[in-house]
């Protein structure tokens, strides 16, 4: 299906008029006609409008151009597979079991393809067969490219090590030590933050991963702290209830 056709047939199955579906999403109705007449396609914050009430994907409402597949795993998706954000928006590099609530869950490539194993051996795979064939799939996808880039789990792990000790060492009161880091997709904890001159900006890339971490204030009240690095620097800010309101308190060269 193209575009035009998805929108037309998500909007008549939900009941709605073009009048109805433009105030759901902002824009006017002559924009909805457009769209299901072809003449356009909605912009990209628009598709994520449409994405979140219909509860479909941006690939399902461009009439799904890619075959998604998870970059962990290598699972097919479709819109009842694909990963969701904390906020409920899809995540479509990821299957919501590889992938959940801005966090990835697995680190270890050897864990994930017993897992994976245990489903795929049967009619189809003997267990031998099935590893042999995770083991060929895997390190060819997004995910585990950029984790070996980092020179595999020994060195890996040595990089977390690393980072936690250099948080640990700037002592910054009321934050609490650090103990453990957990892999985090950059869209998920972009915040922008105010510098002094008054200028908003943010310092990560979207659709890279950083290694961090949420702490409660030692202080107690309702702001908590989050960390955040990389190979190349150490971030520290603290922010309110879903990440409101935040601030930065540290921005660290490696």
């Amino acid at each position: 299906m193209e575009t035009k056709d998805v929108i037309l047939s998500l909007r008549t199955n939900k009941g709605l008029s073009q009048d109805e579906l433009a105030e759901k999403v902002f824009v006017t109705r002559q924009a909805v006609s457009r769209w299901e007449h072809g003449d356009t396609i909605p912009g990209t914050e628009t598709l994520k409008l449409l994405s979140e009430f219909f509860g479909v994907s941006i690939n399902t409402l461009l009439g799904s151009p890619r075959q998604l597949i998870c970059q962990c795993c290598g699972m097919p998706l479709d819109d009842s597979l694909i990963s969701r954000e904390k906020d409920g928006s899809f995540n479509e590099d990821y299957c919501k079991w590889c992938y959940a609530d801005g966090e990835y869950t697995y680190s270890d490539m050897d864990d994930l393809i017993d897992v994976c194993v245990k489903h795929m051996t049967g009619k189809d795979f003997t267990e031998e067969q099935a590893r042999e064939y995770m083991k060929s799939v895997l390190p060819k996808l997004d995910y585990w490219r950029r984790y070996e880039e980092l020179g595999g789990g020994e060195k890996f792990e040595e990089l977390k090590k690393q980072l936690i000790d250099e948080f640990n060492a700037l002592h910054i009161e009321g934050m609490p030590k650090v103990e453990k880091l957990n892999a985090l997709v950059g869209s998920y904890v972009n915040l922008e933050y105010r510098l002094p001159n008054g200028r908003m900006v943010k310092f990560l890339d979207d659709n890279a991963t950083y290694l961090g971490n949420q702490l409660e204030c030692e202080f107690g009240g309702d702001r908590c702290f989050g960390i955040l690095a990389n190979m190349d620097f150490l971030l520290v800010c603290t922010y309110g209830c879903g990440g409101s309101d935040p601030e930065l308190v540290l921005y660290k060269k490696r």
